[in-house]
């Protein structure tokens, strides 16, 4: 029955070079997605040491649109690996000692990781978490677990990827592959009948005569899969699910968004939002005529109400909210730059900034804003969005906006600004 598995699944698709494309395009989109992840974590959690690029401005925009894209990107491409691999399944016999039982491990760790990998990150997209675990540690972690087993599956397979790594390697046409695996089928069957018959036994009656009359009865293979006809559904595929959500994140695409859970343009002020006053519970304090915005520096500090925050001179830039789940929306904003208010209270140029929010609880109700973000011109207390007053569920009284930042990082409903020593 093992081999009967093995001929009902053998198709010309199912070779080592198919799997050699296949296979370092779905690492490439891995390495994509492992790059541009790492950087919004340094982002989120910067060591000391860290510093970070202000331009483009829209840098964030990209590279964490270009992560979601690509591990969306995943889905087509390790469902099609897994269908070109799916026969070394019913291998016969299914371990050949303890090198080959860590490779089989190694592969079966790999392709559950990183089925996980991809399925928590798109739910993480729709902000939908059906889990008990955290999912920005475990993300995190399960990042580096897969890097390690795709170096290990390399290293397994080198041989077979260097041989078949470029075309004129691999099969022809398609008939050759055809060809090839009637051979190889051919083979299988020799091979097995004669293996068989050096058992000794005869065919009359018993169960050796049996396996090779099953042998000898099982026909040819002779369907034709086409191997063009496979990379084209592939790439149709994966074509689709990028280009049917990459709008959310790039403009030119925003007609054919479909799937993704954000839509350019819509939502208050023509921003959509993730987090509500209503979810963070500081609708009361934030409407409140008793707010204020406080600078501490060196243990000086200083309020501001808004009116005062209003009169003294005011900025407009035109940055992006770039979000972890891959969308964007470029906006203008208006309001006091950091760097002025940094130097009314005396900040050394190389001050860092911890800014609170009037949320109590949360992951970034608080968050570090290092001093090349201080500096930078573009970087704002905004008042005003889109030429109106900031909506509360904007930020409303205040909100930080910088280049080139996570939008979780970039506070809303300020209450206070202090240095860090």
């Amino acid at each position: 029955m093992m081999y009967e598995a093995q001929r009902a699944l053998a198709s010309p698709v199912r070779n080592p070079r198919m799997a050699t494309v296949i296979g370092r395009l779905l690492g490439a989109a891995f390495l994509v997605c492992f790059g541009t992840g790492l950087y919004s974590h340094f982002l989120q959690e910067p060591q000391d040491w860290m510093r970070f690029a202000t331009r483009p401005e829209y840098l964030y925009q990209v590279t964490q649109g270009t992560h979601i894209i690509a591990g969306i990107a995943c889905f087509p491409l390790l469902l099609a690996k897994l269908y070109i691999v799916f026969p070394d399944l019913f291998a016969y016999p299914p371990l050949q000692g303890f090198v080959h039982f860590l490779e089989r491990a190694s592969i079966a760790l790999f392709v559950g990781a990183s089925l996980v990998q991809i399925t928590i990150g798109l739910l993480n997209t729709y902000q939908w978490y059906p889990w008990p675990f955290p999912f920005r540690q475990v993300h995190f972690a399960l990042g580096w677990v897969l890097i390690g087993l795709l170096v290990i599956h390399i290293g397994v397979k080198l041989p077979i990827i260097a041989r078949y790594w470029s075309k004129s390697s691999g099969s022809g046409d398609d008939s050759g592959d055809d060809d090839h695996l009637v051979d190889a089928v051919s083979a299988d069957r020799a091979s097995h009948a004669e293996a068989v018959r050096l058992s000794g036994a005869s065919r009359p009656g018993g169960v050796t005569g049996r396996v090779l009359d099953y042998i000898d009865a099982t026909p040819q293979v002779t369907s034709r899969v086409s191997r063009r006809g496979f990379l084209t559904t592939v790439g149709v595929a994966t074509t689709a699910v990028v280009g049917l959500t990459a709008g959310q994140t790039f403009t030119p695409l925003n007609a054919v968004n479909l799937f993704a859970p954000r839509k350019k343009g819509v939502g208050q002020q023509g921003v959509p939002v993730n987090r509500t006053s209503e979810q963070a519970k500081v609708a009361d304090a934030a409407m409140a005529s008793s707010w204020t915005l406080t600078l501490a520096v060196s243990g000086t500090e200083r309020s501001f109400t808004r009116a005062e925050l209003l009169a003294l001179p005011q900025t407009e830039v035109r940055l992006p909210i770039a979000c972890v789940e891959g969308w964007s929306q470029m906006a203008n904003w208006r309001g006091v730059r950091l760097r002025d208010l940094a130097e009314m209270m005396n900040a050394a140029p190389e001050t860092a900034f911890r800014l609170i929010s009037l949320e109590q609880r949360g992951s970034f109700s608080k968050t570090q804003m290092g001093s090349e973000y201080v500096r930078d011109p573009l970087t704002l207390v905004a008042l005003e969005l889109n030429g109106e007053t900031l909506d509360l569920e904007h930020g409303y009284p205040a909100r930080m906006i910088a280049p080139g930042r996570p939008g979780v990082l970039q506070t809303k409903w300020l209450s206070r600004i202090e240095a860090i020593s």
